[in-house]
């Protein structure tokens, strides 16, 4: 199982980013998969995550109205997008994509990528 988070970077206040969470060896079907995010001193807490078996989609509170999760899969690569929108300072963190579910707490989720550093700063 492997799960590889990329995208992050600095960007201004109202700027957008676009992370990618490349996920194999596992079949997507069975699995959600969850953004995460932690900020400095602050506990892991979930963004957006989505399951490919049912479709269904949940947004935890900083992400409803600005962020979009979408999935793709093409063969053996599937893909978990996060579009983020209209970002603010206190969106600064590091970004994890997790395999797990059925929900989107962090304890739910047992495979972890390394994680992608979002700043938000002018």
């Amino acid at each position: 199982v492997q799960l590889q988070a990329s995208g992050g970077g600095l960007v201004q206040p109202g700027g957008s980013l676009r992370l990618s969470c490349a996920a194999s060896g596992f079949t997507l079907d069975y699995y959600a998969i969850g953004w995460f995010r932690q900020a400095p001193g602050k506990e892991r807490e979930g963004v957006a995550c989505i399951s490919s078996s049912d479709g269904s989609i949940f947004y935890k509170g900083p992400a409803k109205g600005r962020f979009t999760i979408s999935s793709f899969s093409d063969n053996a690569k599937n893909t978990v997008y996060l579009q983020m929108n209209s970002l603010k300072p206190e969106d600064t963190a590091v970004y994890y994509c997790a395999r797990g579910g059925p929900g989107c707490s962090p304890d739910e989720y047992d495979y972890w990528g390394q994680g992608t550093q979002v700043t938000v700063s002018s």
